[in-house]
């Protein structure tokens, strides 16, 4: 399909996409309490752990390389069977390597992150290492084709699988933190298996001379691992942003207060999956327009798509805050103390995602440098919030430090994007809304009233409806629309 073909709205592809993850949404509402109620604090706790350390293998496995695929994927005369190819096999020997070292150092390793381990442990991690490579270029594949209703289908089965595995692993082994491991394992297992059998047969039956698939131009290796190394970098900043909180209340405090903090995570999950579902849209969309568009119509292009994004994170995020009492009600008695934590975890996805949109033009120019200052700098703020809140606030000082170092991230980063291209994004209205957010988040945790809550949220819905009349007027046209059809 054509860029001419494709929606010229930002909001509109992004609905297609948006579907399956509404619905993944609602299945997380099962998912997450039926875990925090058939699994201790400490026991859930220990499922983070997991995910921090299988992130760290694949962070050095993929080597950058899925980033060297979104950028070249819409090159002139791209040979796209042979980039997948070229990215994917060195990623492939680089997880082999990694997971012989963590095997050989299981023992401690599994020591520190769960307080346990076993041979299934060690076998879930590698495993669920090896599944993230795959399913990471495969599904990358489905992303940069754009194809938003197979996207969707597949995190609807993926979650649907998820739950069903966690009722099956908890009859068999009980209150034990590796059902939350195999609910996480076995789902991305099945549908990655489903994607790479997919890719296999589309490319089996199609012809060789297929447009878009087949072209003069393959970049070597080099070009792609020069291109890739940088964002090792990036990736493990970002890693160290999303981790440090859970390591810190591991090393600071117990299994316990890491559950609860891990529960909220789960809670913002809901922004997150918001975030994961705009990236996935975004990313192709993003280097397609910077390939072929007109310089002042990128300009408005992503001036318009960055109003949209920055009003819907903005409400999503006030919303979240002001029904938390509510969400955390379902997690179970044991988890009521997350309601405190959630607040300032909602930064983190909203500005992430709004980062999203203004970093493409660091990738675009090949300045990761810059991506590297700013995390560097987020990081350096992050350990050292944790350093000096977690001992004393626990799960709530890790969220404090959490959510305001993605604000940093985000301002550096966009600071340095201007510099690459100038789009001229409205970051004094970012900085306001920053500002009535952060005030919020602190009403919400030390405070906590529920008149208070309504009343701080009510305003800063308000002052959004009055400011972003017209951008929520465009939303509102592009849903009824998308509704129609």
């Amino acid at each position: 399909m054509s860029s001419q073909d494709k929606p010229q709205s930002p909001l509109k592809g992004f609905l297609t996409y948006f579907y399956g993850n509404f619905i993944v949404l609602i299945l997380g509402f099962i998912q997450t309490p039926l875990l925090t109620r058939i699994l201790a604090t400490d026991e859930y706790g220990k499922t983070g752990m997991f995910e921090t350390a299988v992130s760290i293998i694949y962070i050095f496995s993929v080597m950058g390389l899925d980033q060297a695929y979104i950028r070249y994927y819409y090159a002139k005369d791209i040979d796209r069977r042979s980039l997948l190819r070229r990215c994917l096999v060195p990623s492939l020997s680089v997880v082999t390597g990694l997971s012989v070292i963590y095997i050989l150092f299981s023992g401690p390793a599994n020591q520190f992150l769960f307080g346990a381990g076993g041979r299934d442990v060690v076998a879930l991690v590698v495993i669920y290492t090896f599944i993230s490579v795959f399913e990471r270029f495969f599904f990358l594949d489905v992303r940069m084709q754009q194809n938003g209703v197979l996207y969707s289908n597949i995190n609807i089965i993926e979650k649907v699988l998820s739950i069903a595995t966690i009722i099956a692993a908890f009859y068999m082994i009980g209150n034990d933190f590796r059902v939350g491991l195999y609910a996480l394992a076995v789902p991305w297992g099945c549908t990655t298996t489903f994607l790479i059998i997919r890719y296999l047969v589309k490319n089996r039956t199609a012809s060789s001379g297929a447009e878009g698939e087949s072209g003069a131009y393959v970049p070597s290796y080099r070009e792609l691992i020069t291109y890739g190394l940088p964002f090792i970098t990036v990736l493990l900043m970002e890693w160290a942003l999303q981790s440090c909180d859970r390591i810190a209340l591991r090393s600071l405090s117990d299994f316990d207060e890491l559950g609860i903090y891990t529960a909220a995570m789960k809670i913002v999950i809901l922004l997150i999956t918001f975030k994961n579902t705009f990236i996935a849209y975004w990313s192709p969309i993003a280097m397609e327009r910077f390939e072929s568009g007109d310089e002042e119509e990128n300009r408005v292009f992503f001036r318009g798509a960055y109003d949209i994004v920055t009003v819907m994170c903005v409400l999503a995020a006030v919303l979240l805050i002001l029904f938390r009492h509510l969400i955390v009600y379902i997690l179970g008695p044991d988890y009521r103390s997350a309601e405190n934590v959630i607040p300032f975890l909602t930064l983190m996805p909203i500005f992430a995602m709004m980062f999203e949109i203004t970093n493409q033009s660091i990738k675009y120019a090949k300045k990761g440098k810059y991506l590297n200052i700013a995390s560097v700098v987020a990081l350096a703020a992050n350990i050292a919030g944790n350093l000096l809140l977690v001992p004393h606030l626990g799960g709530l000082g890790a969220a404090i430090t959490t959510g305001l170092s993605y604000m940093i991230y985000f301002a550096i980063g966009s600071y340095f994007s201007e510099k690459c291209i100038a789009i001229g994004y409205g970051y004094r209205r970012t900085a306001l809304y920053s500002l009535l957010l952060v005030l919020y988040c602190m009403e919400a945790s030390f405070v906590g009233g529920m008149l208070a809550d309504v009343l701080v949220g009510a305003f800063i819905l308000a002052v959004v409806l009055v400011i972003d009349r017209k951008t929520i007027g465009r939303i509102l046209v592009y849903a009824r629309n998308f509704l129609k059809k």
